[in-house]
Formats: structure tokens, C-alpha cells, sequence
């Protein structure tokens, strides 16, 4: 997909990222599903995600993304803690629909309910957790975009962007990268230039640690 394009091609800092983050770490066990996307396994028995495929697959995601008129219609859930940030922030770079935390079953395909929505995709962080939304969007004939770990059952997923979505790091990275991405194709960001986003932002913060901190810095300010 990216091959002989270089404007498609990953940066250096793109790979040192994905690498910092533990992108490309899978698990111990690997779905037959994903053995396509598997680079090697290490002697400790870990599976390595290919990293080219990994990128080529966010780039495949977003033109997907970009395709659907009204960002409204996109929906993106995360039902585990290390995506719940992600894509709050996707959504509001984006413009999508996030539904963060626990997923209320019907909405999907209940009309009756009070928060039944008629999207047009459905993006989740780890089909595993996320498996109520996933089944409902297979039922209204709602492609399905997910982030994929070697061991994750790919039942109803459409397109799987193979990364470690165990990871507070990897997930966030994932998603700040498919935000970037989906911007570029809209024309909203340049290539040539440097996205003023960091994606530390997507990266999810225990509250507790966070006021923490937060305390920390205001007894060292008073000191």
C-alpha cells in the first residue's frame, strides 16, 4: 500500500515512536487470524507485530475514515481503562461520536432506547472487551474497524490494525496516529509539517496519580 510512495512512507520518528510505546510486542499466544501479521517470536515465547504492516493498516483505516461525510457518523469505543482517553481526544480532533467506559447494549439496535444511534462505522480499541458493540454492528451490517493484539479473535472485525492494545502507550500512540492521519487526508494538516498535538495526550492517567502529582508540584511550589 505504502511501497513505492514515499509521501505514504513512515517518518524515523514515527518507527521510534511505535517502538517506544511497545507497539509491535504482542502476546504469548497468537490467533490464527494474526499469524499474518507476525514478524517473528521471540525465544521468551512474546509474538513481534510487524511494524510496516502495522502502519499500512492505520493509513488503510483512516482513508476509511476520511470517506464518511458526516464525522458524527463514526463511532468509537473503548470499554478498557488504556483506551478511554484515546478516544475521547480522537473524537474531538476528529469530530466522531465516543462512547467511553461501559458500552449500554442496544444502542445499536434498540430504537426504543434513549441513546440508540444509526452510525455509519464503528472503531474499537480491543475487540475482547468491546465484544457487545462489535456483535450489535455485525447485526446492522456496520463495518467494524479494531486495534488487534496477537491473541485477539478477529469474529466481525472488518479491518485490524495489528499493535499491542494491552499497553497505556501503544493505544494512545495508535490513536494519535490514526487522528493525525485522518486529518492529513481531509487537508486540515500538511504533511511537511510537525502536528502540534503530543501524543501524551491520548496516553490514559489513573486520577488518583494524576491528583497525586498535582499535589506534589503545588508542596514543592510552596516550598
Amino acid at each position: 500500500m505504502s511501497n513505492g510512495l514515499p509521501v505514504l512512507a513512515p517518518q524515523e520518528s514515527d518507527i521510534t515512536k511505535m517502538v517506544m510505546a511497545g507497539t509491535h510486542l504482542g502476546t504469548k499466544n497468537c490467533n490464527f487470524q494474526m499469524a499474518t501479521y507476525v514478524y517473528k517470536r521471540r525465544p521468551d515465547g512474546v509474538h513481534v507485530i510487524n511494524m510496516h504492516k502495522t502502519w499500512e493498516k492505520v493509513l488503510f483505516a483512516a482513508r476509511i475514515i476520511a470517506a464518511i461525510e458526516n464525522p458524527k457518523d463514526v463511532c468509537v469505543i473503548s470499554g478498557c481503562k488504556a483506551g478511554q482517553r484515546a478516544v475521547l481526544k480522537f473524537a474531538s480532533m476528529v469530530g466522531a461520536t465516543a462512547m467511553a467506559g461501559r458500552y449500554t447494549p442496544g444502542t445499536f439496535t434498540n430504537q426504543i432506547q434513549k441513546r440508540f444511534t444509526e452510525c455509519r462505522l464503528l472503531i474499537v480499541t480491543d475487540p475482547q472487551v468491546d465484544h457487545q458493540p462489535v456483535r450489535e454492528a455485525s447485526y446492522v451490517n456496520m463495518p467494524t474497524i479494531a486495534i488487534c493484539d496477537t491473541d485477539t479473535p478477529m469474529r466481525y472485525v472488518d479491518v485490524a490494525i495489528p499493535a499491542n492494545n494491552k499497553s497505556i502507550h501503544s493505544v494512545g500512540l495508535i490513536w494519535w496516529m490514526l487522528a493525525r492521519e485522518v486529518l492529513r487526508l481531509r487537508g486540515t494538516l500538511q504533511r511537511d509539517t510537525e502536528w502540534d498535538v503530543m501524543p501524551d495526550l491520548y496516553f490514559y492517567r489513573d486520577p488518583e496519580e494524576a491528583e497525586k502529582e498535582e499535589q506534589e508540584a503545588a508542596a514543592a511550589a510552596a516550598a
